[in-house]
């Protein structure tokens, strides 16, 4: 008996003394041996695109910092106001990041904690609830905070040269940025477990995408009524006392952003404020540890309840016979691709629910345009006319960011599924044209709506109205061929996510490609208008010639850049195995 006793007291004791007890770094480790395992795999022109990428990088800090260089020098030479003013200048930058950031996590905590595909492993074993909620906080913040890490390496490169920050400031500036992406982190990964156990997760995906454009709306909405851009005009000051406490009264002090702008500032100027560093470290680690109490208490629920689908009942209603009805001219193939592509833009709540923040856009473009000078004295009539023509520049930018997020991943979103089509007798041309036009209509409205609008606000004279409507008429068409043949020809077939896609190699020569492009079609109508502009000013008369060849030769690259592209698509398309 005694024998038997003491073999079953063995026996319960073995598996207590040995069950598993994985560490935080070890749970960390899967994650981080893929990525290393991604980075060292060998694939066909991956030097090339790492050069590329590298340089635009390298390119990309270096302008964001010579720019705020020469701006915070030119502050520091301005006694009493010029270091308030690069205060509020670093307050607003830190603003805009904290909102990217909480807007970010909330997505990503949804995919990191619920929906990922080693958390049914990770669940079952027994791992400590708080390690668990360690590891994924950590995946969380690093994959929703490395755009804005990298984006803030040449800002406060920029704040330490200008102000000499010494040896120690990149230790500063990562005493800050640390608790200031973890704060995000926290918050966002609490509101998700929250939504996550009143709705389930399939369900909830859809609802944080529309909670995250209608937040990322009033975000743009709330700097628009704020106005930032008055405190670069002090005569709109009763005095400089008025415009002084202005700069020094916290626009938000009780946000992590101001918290950060005055411990960098309280160094780089002096004297040390340690008041900031403390609020930031101490509220970083709180949120963390009341999103742990959170996720010991909701998280059992919330990843059972993450298993379980949204309910979708299919019912008919009229508007498909109305859309039928409306594309009833083309052919029954043609009809039924483009039927098919826009049932698939609405059926993915991620990709309609982006047509909300896109209206606060426009609407915000529009207010900006509005409020322009250009009625005060001392404007000219040419110059009335030069900035609605310089206007298309930054229309062809939204337009070509528009396509690259709608109309580029359109290939690719095809996925398993190509080879189906591929198989088919259908002509590939008939594919890439029906996803050509069921973009480039919504986008030919909304461009020509745009400068429109604009035109008619600035009170443009006729001939510049036609000019642009036209041009940016015709740079909507490149723009729209030049996305899906660049779509075509670096497809992401095996992404699941739509908002990836444009984030690839494809997607920046896709956008280099955008930005030549409009640079090519503004320098080619340049002169013509010039001309025009300066016979209509000082009297005389523009060289016909000269406006034929200008905006014909604009002309006839915008129809070869959407003709051409897509031609050597279809054939590369045609090209695929069955």
């Amino acid at each position: 008996m005694s024998s038997t006793r003491s073999a079953l007291g063995t026996t319960a004791e073995v598996p207590a003394q040995a069950l598993p007890d994985p560490a935080l770094l070890h749970l960390l480790l899967p994650k981080w041996l893929t990525a290393r395992a991604r980075a060292a795999a060998e694939e066909r022109g991956k030097g090339a695109r790492i050069a590329i990428l590298g340089g635009m990088a390298l390119l990309f800090w270096a302008f964001i910092f010579t720019v705020l260089y020469r701006l915070l020098v030119y502050f520091r030479g301005v006694e009493e106001i010029g270091p308030l003013l690069a205060g509020k200048l670093l307050g607003l930058m830190m603003v805009s990041f904290f909102s990217i950031l909480l807007l970010s996590n909330v997505i990503t905590a949804l995919s990191s904690f619920f929906l990922a595909k080693d958390l049914d492993m990770l669940v079952a074993a027994p791992v400590d609830w708080l390690r668990l909620y360690g590891a994924k906080l950590i995946e969380t913040v690093v994959a929703s905070s490395w755009m804005v890490v990298l984006m803030s390496i040449p800002l406060f490169s920029a704040f330490g040269a200008a102000y000499h920050g010494g040896w120690l400031w990149p230790v500063v500036a990562a005493a800050v940025m640390l608790p200031f992406v973890v704060i995000p982190a926290a918050i966002g990964s609490a509101l998700t477990l929250v939504l996550v156990n009143v709705f389930p997760a399939r369900r909830t995906r859809d609802i944080l995408s529309l909670i995250a454009v209608l937040a990322a709306g009033g975000v743009v909405l709330l700097f628009r009524l704020v106005r930032p851009e008055k405190l670069a005009r002090p005569e709109g000051f009763r005095s400089l006392v008025d415009f002084i406490s202005v700069l020094r009264t916290p626009t938000s002090p009780f946000l992590p952003s101001e918290w950060g702008q005055k411990a960098v500032m309280s160094w780089l100027t002096g004297p040390v404020d340690w008041l900031p560093f403390y609020l930031l470290w101490t509220t970083a680690a709180a949120v963390v540890v009341l999103g742990a109490l959170l996720h010991r208490r909701l998280y059992d629920v919330g990843f059972s309840k993450a298993q379980e689908s949204a309910q979708r009942i299919v019912t008919g209603d009229g508007r498909s016979g109305a859309v039928r009805g409306l594309l009833g001219v083309l052919s029954v193939l043609r009809r039924e691709l483009v039927f098919k592509e826009i049932r698939l833009f609405f059926r993915d709540t991620t990709q309609w629910s982006q047509l909300i923040l896109l209206g606060v856009l426009v609407v915000v473009y529009v207010f900006n345009i509005k409020f322009l000078p250009l009625n005060q004295q001392g404007v000219t009539f040419f110059l009335v006319n030069v900035i609605p023509f310089l206007n298309l520049v930054l229309a062809g930018f939204v337009l070509a960011s528009i396509a690259a997020r709608f109309l580029f991943p359109g290939v690719s979103l095809e996925g398993r599924t190509m080879w189906l089509l591929r198989s088919s007798p259908m002509s590939m041309r008939d594919l890439l044209w029906a996803k050509f036009w069921v973009g480039t209509l919504p986008l030919l409205i909304l461009a020509i709506g745009i400068v429109g609008v604009t035109d008619y606000l600035l009170k443009v004279s006729p001939f510049m109205f036609a000019v642009s409507v036209v041009t940016i008429g015709m740079m909507t068409f490149a723009l729209a061929g030049l996305a899906v043949a660049f779509g075509t020809l670096f497809p992401q077939f095996e992404t699941e996510n739509a908002a990836q896609i444009p984030t690839s190699f494809g997607g920046l020569l896709f956008m280099m490609s955008s930005v030549t492009l409009i640079g090519a079609v503004v320098i080619l109508e340049a002169r013509p208008v010039y001309t025009y502009l300066a016979a209509q000013a000082y009297g005389g008369e523009a060289d016909p010639l000269g406006m034929v060849l200008g905006f014909g030769s604009a002309g006839l690259l915008c129809v070869a850049s959407t003709v051409l592209p897509l031609r050597y698509a279809q054939h590369r398309l045609e090209g695929l195995e069955h």
